[in-house]
């Protein structure tokens, strides 16, 4: 039986300091372009350090809104929130120039995420804004969404992206975070919860429903308690279920 292949993904640069434990774990990572977290030194310490362990990286651009780490939706102008992602790719994509890095995908953050999964306009600006990159970088986008749709008409490659320690409702949004059910900390709960999705396309909803899904990449927040904990038991089980971690 030919095994099942997914990527692992990581938001990493945003403060938490763990990427040296969590990256050896990991086969991608999206790393924080000054948009809700890091700045420059970060991007390049990461960066180099994603290189070290051979992981593709990725650019998290979001919302410019530190103070509230990008999880709210902004009250921005298309113009100004244009300009702010195409300034937050420009600066990464500097930083990997000087190391000759490889940009291997851009992944939206937080609000901005969950937003242009729904809002056709965003969407479309969001896509407007890294035009430049249609060619050299992968589009991680949620499965089934207004992005997904128009990225594909418009010649990105997609990736369709799950999350691992987040519990979804019927419609494939994420459990909000104010609630208590949002988040999935537990290892053995993880396995299960992501185990359908690779190998069924599949998803156990909050409300006990299966829904369909598709995914090649898997989200493990870098941000999550037992980030690490997940990780290395995920890294031992999924190859018991014939699940091969993307290299």
């Amino acid at each position: 039986m030919k095994p099942f292949v997914i990527d692992i993904n990581c938001d990493v640069g945003e403060g938490v300091g763990n990427e040296s434990d969590l990256f050896p774990y990991i086969s991608s990572c999206n790393i924080a372009c000054g948009g809700h977290a890091g700045d420059e030194a970060t991007m390049r310490s990461i960066t180099a350090l994603a290189q070290q362990h051979q992981v593709k990286i990725g650019a998290h651009p979001s919302y410019p809104d530190k103070p509230n780490f990008g999880r709210e939706v902004m009250d921005i102008s298309n113009e100004a929130l244009s300009a702010s992602i195409k300034n937050q790719l420009a600066t990464f994509d500097g930083i990997l120039e000087e190391i000759n890095g490889k940009l291997h995908h851009i992944k939206a953050h937080g609000a901005l995420y969950n937003e242009t999964a729904k809002n056709e306009a965003l969407a479309q600006n969001y896509l407007n804004a890294i035009s430049e990159y249609r060619t050299r970088a992968i589009v991680y986008v949620p499965y089934g969404s207004v992005i997904a749709s128009l990225a594909k008409a418009q010649g990105f490659e997609l990736w369709f992206e799950g999350f691992a320690d987040r519990n979804y409702n019927p419609d494939l949004s994420l459990v909000s975070r104010k609630s208590d059910k949002a988040l999935i900390h537990r290892p053995e709960e993880v396995l299960n919860h992501v185990l359908p999705m690779i190998c069924e396309n599949r998803v156990l909803t909050i409300s006990d429903q299966l829904v369909p899904i598709e995914v090649q990449t898997l989200c493990v927040h870098g941000d999550t308690s037992s980030a690490l904990e997940i990780l290395m038991y995920l890294s031992t089980e999924l190859p018991n279920h014939q699940v091969k971690i993307h290299q």
